[in-house]
């Protein structure tokens, strides 16, 4: 089996004897990725869900196979007009000298990715969208935590891809640390901030670029105008998805003291009404293992003892203590401190604690007293409260009136900024990231220089020249 130096190198040899990489040759592979979805999408469904304990189907098809499948249909649609050259201005008078300047996209062309867990196809695949589209090669690091979806990966990847065009490499810490190390031409990095930061300094050995796509606690703000029903029906949906195994799920909510009962009431019956019952509803997913499981029981544990509030949401009265299924329902946490943990770090799990303010601007101090989240989510009609919201506050993103929405918008680029991430991909934005600008100047026939006074012997053509340029 080859090692991840031989597949590095091969790649890279392949990349450099295929350039320039058509546009036939990109759609192609395109339209390879989005097959290995297709066609085997019950697999990878069946894979998931053995990972995590339960997954839910019909979700697995959403949220990683069709939201996989959409990106590669938009890139493919999208092609010839993002590799289209890119003109630019030249000073004058050298345009009408004949001048001309211009930007061509340039695949870079070996991509690391390194994938987590909690959409362990999408997270992968979304990516790739870009990356093929840019005319890139790439490997693939899957995560441990996931080792069904990532053996079928495995399997699959050499039936369309040769391995020199995609590969797919499996492991634990060991393996993922050494191919953080290697030397790319461009890595991205899904998963924790703390690991993020370790994948920075692997990188920088070799002076790879990196795009880090992390997480954070995303708040949710709700305005004095806001809707309550619709609000805590879209939070809950958010927040319960994936069972909040989501780095944009609502983390927390920042509501007016007079309206938080109302919040909650509205929560626990939104919950309610999605899952009646969780244990053995096929709708909800599991806890993807049992460390996981165990930390957000102790952050529980945690916020009680301090002095919080907390609510289950359990309509069928289940008895979840003597249950193995690691299903956990909705925990709506109030009389929330900053000394809890519940509020120091990513929950990444259905617990939703709440807190309250008087006035926008203190909700806003809230916000801005944390690290910088990767979604904020605004809900209410006024619009000059929004716009305050979202002119004093800095986040990777924003979605107005619902929760985790602009993640699925592909004309937007999606990433974080400072601790939630940096650098941007999907769409228009993750062709560029993954792509080299590389600046072209035509100069025209006429002598330039001497015209610009660059040429010696310097003179009175040389301080004209200055001075017009300084104007």
């Amino acid at each position: 089996m080859a090692t991840m130096h031989e597949i590095l190198s091969d790649q890279r040899a392949a990349f450099t004897a295929e350039m320039p990489v058509s546009i036939a040759a990109r759609k192609d592979r395109l339209n390879r990725a989005a097959a290995m979805l297709a066609d085997n999408a019950d697999r990878f469904c069946d894979a998931m869900s053995e990972d995590f304990g339960h997954r839910s189907r019909e979700q697995s098809m959403l949220t990683d196979i069709a939201a996989s499948i959409a990106p590669i249909r938009h890139a493919i649609k999208s092609l010839e007009k993002w590799a289209r050259p890119d003109r630019r201005s030249v000073q004058f008078p050298l345009g009408l000298l004949g001048a001309k300047a211009w930007v061509e996209y340039q695949p870079k062309g070996v991509i690391g990715i390194i994938a987590p867990w909690n959409f362990p196809v999408q997270l992968v695949m979304g990516p790739l969208a870009g990356v093929l589209a840019a005319g890139n090669r790439a490997m693939v690091k899957t995560s441990e935590f996931t080792p069904a979806t990532a053996a079928l990966f495995e399997e699959l990847g050499p039936k369309y891809f040769a391995l020199d065009e995609l590969a797919f490499v499996s492991g634990g810490p060991d393996v993922g640390k050494a191919f953080a190390g290697l030397a790319f031409d461009h890595l991205l990095f899904t998963g924790a901030t703390s690991i993020g930061k370790h994948i920075l300094h692997a990188a920088a050995d070799n002076l790879v670029p990196v795009t880090l796509e992390l997480g954070g606690k995303s708040p949710v703000i709700v305005g004095q105008s806001a809707d309550i029903k619709r609000t805590t029906e879209r939070v809950a949906l958010g927040k319960m998805l994936n069972a909040g195994q989501i780095c944009l799920a609502p983390d927390y909510m920042i509501v007016r003291e007079d309206q938080e009962r109302a919040v909650v009431e509205g929560l626990k019956s939104a919950a309610s009404a999605m899952y009646p019952t969780l244990l053995a509803n096929p709708d909800y997913t599991a806890i993807v293992n049992d460390r996981h499981f165990q930390r957000l029981t102790d952050w529980l544990d945690d916020a009680r003892a301090k002095g919080a509030t907390i609510e289950t949401v359990n309509p069928a009265n289940e008895d979840f203590a003597a249950s193995n299924a690691r299903k956990m329902p909705l925990h709506i946490v109030t009389d929330v401190t900053d000394d809890m943990t519940i509020m120091q770090e990513e929950i990444f799990g259905p617990i939703l604690p709440i807190r309250r303010y008087d006035r926008i601007d203190d909700a806003i101090a809230l916000v801005n007293a944390r690290d910088r989240p990767l979604g904020l989510y605004y809900f209410g009609s006024d619009d000059d409260e929004r716009t305050r919201v979202t002119d004093r506050t800095i986040s990777g993103g924003v979605t107005v009136n619902d929760v985790v929405f602009h993640v699925s918008m592909e004309d937007l680029p999606f990433g974080g900024v400072g601790p939630s991430g940096m650098g941007s991909y999907h769409g228009r934005d993750g062709f560029k990231t993954f792509s080299h600008a590389k600046a072209l100047y035509k100069q025209p026939m006429i002598d330039i220089a001497k015209l610009a006074g660059l040429k010696p012997p310097y003179g009175k053509g040389t301080m004209a020249s200055v001075k017009r340029q300084m104007k």
